[in-house]
């Protein structure tokens, strides 16, 4: 049976405020990078932001074909993507189109397109 109590001797009382500080000033950051991450959690929307990370605008049809889902599916995912900010969207007409925040770009497209090019390998789980 593995312990888990801690065996240190001494604790180095600087370097863990020094932690707490660090973290203090980036809680709000990890919290919206937490949320962000709970919602590409989904598989189904984890699919729907790899689409709009290739830079295109689709409307909820669109996706739902892609996809292969009902539109009422994918309405509820984008619904969800929508409220968490991850996603815009505009009307065309009476067309609705979704975008990727800008806000999200920076974390969310390194980690979409990248795997476009990394077809071939599998991700282990």
């Amino acid at each position: 049976m593995k312990s888990t109590s801690c065996i240190r001797v001494f604790a180095d009382t600087e370097h863990i405020q020094h932690c707490q500080t660090h973290l203090s000033h980036v809680e709000p950051v990890l919290q919206s990078l937490a949320s962000l991450l709970a919602l590409a959690g989904n598989e189904v929307r984890l699919k729907i932001l790899f689409l709009l990370a290739q830079g295109q605008q689709l409307c909820v049809c669109d996706i739902a074909d892609v996809l292969k889902m009902t539109v009422s599916a994918v309405s509820q995912h984008l619904r969800k993507l929508k409220d968490g900010g991850v996603l815009h969207a505009h009307k065309v007409g009476q067309t609705v189109f979704y975008v990727l925040s800008d806000r999200h770009l920076p974390i969310l497209q390194p980690l979409l397109t990248g795997m476009s090019t990394t077809t071939t390998r599998q991700i282990a789980p």
